[in-house]
């Protein structure tokens, strides 16, 4: 095992940032460690490189490729920092001397290492195998471009095939496709050497196309404890929940000849909110309306409130969808255009012949809107207030089950934030279950109890 981690305490004065936990990580294996800002990422991450404050008090066991390493002293830590583990960080400009020529940055990390003979040829062959042709050896890192500078870092890192690689947000400050190409490079020089991946980020999507196992931290606790999550994420549930009302074991579906869910597992506890993220395309959205439409799956089993949908008859299907209700990513496209506000949410009540005086009002106070809007239509609000109104309604069969399809990617910062606090309110005023599938991680990190990946078909 390349990196072993055992009952890992770390305090700043009084205050414990990282509580005990606990992980391991293998050869060529990539493993995300996920979490908000605070959650103690960075303090693990410096903990393994032995870079931690001197005011900072540490505990536990730390093995790297069977060593212990935990409370050597910095004469020891400098021998294995760069040989046994080392660091790719998430700004080059900040972590390259920006005097000193790329080539002879990378020399000096091979010469500190492995003496000074061929230190040269060896950084011109790094340089090369992460390439960045040879011309660009004498550059100074203002010189090369984003995406060119991580490369030298990446060069640096895997100079001397190291037991662990950390990588804190390395592809945080590159755009789109120049991540994608960094990312491949990095994953595999670590798989080809044989080096253990510890890839901290905030990037659920990245985290979903690249991890093998992903480690939530929240509150100094990992979600998942070692060695890693079974499928449907039962391993990474870390706060205790209710009995599940919704519960998917196995399910397949393909589409135009494709599989696109094959295997995929999850359950959803009484009154708690479990986020689901993922690479666009990789079949979040068609994992709800498998759930929704309540019909038999292609195959494995869907189960809401205990009752298989498989041997549902239409009479219990129709009463149990009254009992979980969707909400959409345009609230617009999910109103009628042509219905009024209070047309929209009186349209469910009278549908399955409930009382609907005085309702429309109490849905809007719940949602804090004012009961005059009943009278507008869809186009006549901004997007927060067209998104409230959607909640709204699927609130107004008193459901207990809330299905979230990226809720708020379509507006902007502030309708964001207000919509975040609302189904923050109602989950704690409802005790409502909900499964939120979004890409935004600070969504995520505010809402969900536990997040899962949903990758090759499967819930991770």
């Amino acid at each position: 095992m390349n990196l072993r981690v055992r009952d890992l305490r770390i305090a700043y004065g009084d205050t414990e940032i990282v509580k005990g936990i606990g992980f391991e990580a293998a050869s060529g294996e990539v493993v995300a460690l996920t979490g908000p800002s605070g959650a103690g990422k960075s303090a693990i991450a410096l903990a393994l490189l032995g870079l931690l404050p001197r005011h900072a008090r540490s505990t536990g066991e730390i093995h790297l490729a069977g060593t212990p390493v935990h409370g050597l002293d910095d004469r020891a830590w400098s021998r294995l920092r760069g040989s046994r583990i080392a660091l790719v960080m998430q700004d080059p400009l900040a972590a390259l001397t920006p005097v000193r020529r790329v080539g002879a940055q990378v020399a000096e990390a091979v010469r500190i290492h492995a003496g000074r003979p061929g230190a040269r040829e060896r950084a011109a062959e790094l340089l090369e195998l992460v390439g960045i042709p040879a011309d660009r050896y004498r550059a100074y890192p203002a010189e090369l471009s984003g995406g060119m500078r991580q490369r030298v870092l990446i060069a640096m890192a895997v100079a001397h095939r190291p037991a662990v690689v950390v990588a804190d947000e390395p592809t945080a400050s590159l755009d789109a496709d120049v991540r994608e190409r960094t990312m491949d490079l990095l994953c595999g020089l670590c798989r080809d050497s044989g080096s253990a991946l510890l890839l901290v980020s905030h990037d659920p999507g990245l985290v979903a196309r690249r991890a093998d196992r992903v480690l939530a931290l929240r509150d100094g606790v990992l979600g998942a404890p070692a060695p890693g999550p079974e499928p449907g994420g039962r391993l990474r549930r870390a706060w205790p929940t209710g009995d599940p009302v919704l519960s998917v074991a196995g399910l397949g579906c393909a589409r135009g000849g494709r599989a696109v869910l094959e295997g995929a597992s999850l359950e959803v506890g009484a009154g708690e909110i479990v986020g689901l993220t993922g690479a666009s395309g990789v079949g979040k959205s068609t994992l709800l309306r498998e759930v929704l439409r309540l019909a038999p799956p292609q195959s494995g089993r869907i189960q809401v409130y205990g009752r298989d949908t498989r041997t549902l008859q239409p009479a219990a299907r129709r009463a149990l969808r009254a009992r979980m209700q969707p909400v959409f990513q345009d609230p617009r496209a999910a109103l009628d255009p042509v219905m009024t506000v209070g047309q929209s949410l009186a349209e469910p009540l009278r549908v399955h012949r409930r009382p609907v005086r005085g309702k429309v009002a109490e849905l809007l106070a719940r949602v804090g809107l004012p009961a005059e809007l009943a009278a507008r239509r869809p186009g006549a609000l901004s997007g927060g207030q067209a998104q409230r109104v959607a909640i709204a309604r699927a609130l107004a069969l008193e459901p207990g089950l809330l299905l979230l399809d990226e809720p708020v990617s379509a507006l902007d910062a502030r309708a964001k934030a207000g919509i975040v606090d609302l189904l923050a309110e109602l989950r704690t005023a409802l005790d409502l279950a909900c499964l939120l599938v979004s890409h935004d991680e600070d969504v995520l990190a505010a809402l969900a109890d536990r997040t899962l990946v949903l990758r090759e078909g499967r819930v991770w």
